[in-house]
């Protein structure tokens, strides 16, 4: 695309800023929307602006006479989103005093935007693909098949290839809402963008409510490109917002500007916890572990060896080994696992003095005992049957098994 053209284009749709991943993504959506039958996919994080894309396909397009309907996935309730995209014949359901047509027959001959098309359960995905492949769908409660001539846009935050691995996202449905695929990058990759994005929000703010503008300082612009921005464009339109409405109150408009240092700034931005870095879309992944638990896991895994050791000498030449310290590998090569804690019930209770019962004890303990004390460790720490689950990496139905095995509620 032209350097003209992408201007004109940002112009006309109120986009602000030049960062490379943007306008590749902007050149594409241009590409693909006078072919109409392409099913597009958006991703990227909550916050980037997915849904502008949709809106330059369709009016680019030769749909752009047509309906352009933006539906909100995550927002339907379960048990009503068959309903609401394909519709319902009255008395379908409890409530249903009418026929209503669905999103895809409303938008019958335009475009449909579904945002968040990864929170739909699998049997309206089985639905979509079939809506997708043929333009055939059934009204619920009704037997009649209905044609309609859509255009599907869909985009999601989430990774959708990680749903398909866990059977929570169909993987026929995946390569067909794919077959073009735009992504839009966050907001702190496009550092060089964030100044320019508070200044034409903070614009709007003034222009729409007769404001004295704000100005920047060097060390708050600083600041404003190294915050991580974890909501992206839309927390900073959100901060932008806050700090021309409020730091401006008391100035007389038309006054000079409102200078905004970094010590300022920081009061309108979240306090964080330490580095933290960009939470990630997916919730498949495990939850982080401090070094301290990682050594104390790797303690765990050399004490089930030895007695992995013990057992086989017992078994196969009922000679001791000879015991040899391994070499502790890389905390990363481990499954993050909880850390061992104190299971006694009282912490006040007093520790045992008789150190040589208590190693005799220990010699007895099964491999099965320890894996019995990790789950107990693991409920202890994260508090719930699903976090210790997720942390062992093993179902909840393994650990209400063991709960009940071992007697405790």
């Amino acid at each position: 695309m032209e350097e003209r053209d992408l201007t004109s284009l940002k112009n006309k749709y109120d986009i602000v800023g030049n960062d490379p991943a943007l306008n590749y993504a902007l050149d594409i959506a241009l590409k693909v929307a006078p072919a109409d039958d392409l099913t597009v996919m958006i991703t990227g994080e909550s916050g980037v602006g997915k849904d502008i894309i949709p809106k330059i396909i369709h009016q680019n397009s030769p749909r752009r006479s047509g309906k352009y309907l933006a539906i909100n996935c995550g927002a339907i309730a379960e048990g009503t989103v068959d309903s609401e995209l394909f519709g319902h014949e009255k008395g379908a359901f409890t409530g249903a005093i009418e026929m209503r047509k669905g999103y895809f027959e409303e938008a019958d001959g335009g475009t449909l935007f579904l945002d968040e098309v990864g929170e739909l359960p699998l049997a309206t995905q089985a639905k979509l693909l079939r809506v997708l492949q043929s333009g055939e769908f059934i009204r619920v409660g009704s037997a009649k098949v209905l044609k309609t001539n859509v255009r599907v846009v869909v985009a999601t935050n989430r990774n959708l290839m990680h749903l398909v691995s866990h059977g929570k996202f169909r993987e026929d449905l995946y390569y067909r809402v794919s077959s073009v695929h735009i992504d839009l990058p966050p907001l702190r990759e496009r550092r060089e963008d964030i100044h320019l994005l508070f200044r034409k929000f903070s614009s709007d703010i003034t222009e729409k409510y007769f404001r004295t503008g704000v100005m920047l300082t060097e060390d708050a612009v600083v600041l404003l490109k190294k915050y991580r921005w974890p909501g992206n464009v839309r927390q900073l339109r959100s901060v932008a917002e806050s700090i021309s409405m409020l730091e401006t109150a008391k100035a007389a408009p038309g006054k000079g500007r409102v200078v905004i240092d970094a010590m300022t700034l920081a009061n309108y931005l979240p306090r964080e916890e330490g580095n933290t870095l960009p939470v990630l879309s997916d919730h498949g992944s495990q939850s982080s572990m401090s070094e301290d638990e990682k050594e104390m896991f790797i303690k765990i895994l050399l004490t089930l060896k030895q007695k992995v050791d013990a057992l086989e000498s017992v078994v196969y030449g009922g000679k001791q080994p000879v015991s040899v310290t391994p070499s502790l590998p890389a905390a990363s090569e481990f499954v993050m696992a909880p850390q061992a804690q104190d299971l006694r019930e009282d912490p006040d209770e007093q520790i045992d003095e008789e150190p040589a019962r208590k190693e005799a004890e220990d010699d007895t303990k099964t491999i099965a005992d320890m894996k019995d004390d990790l789950i107990v460790a693991a409920l202890r720490k994260y508090g719930s049957k699903k976090a210790a689950a997720e942390a062992l990496g093993i179902s909840e139905r393994t650990i209400y098994r063991k709960l009940k095995q071992l007697g405790i509620k």
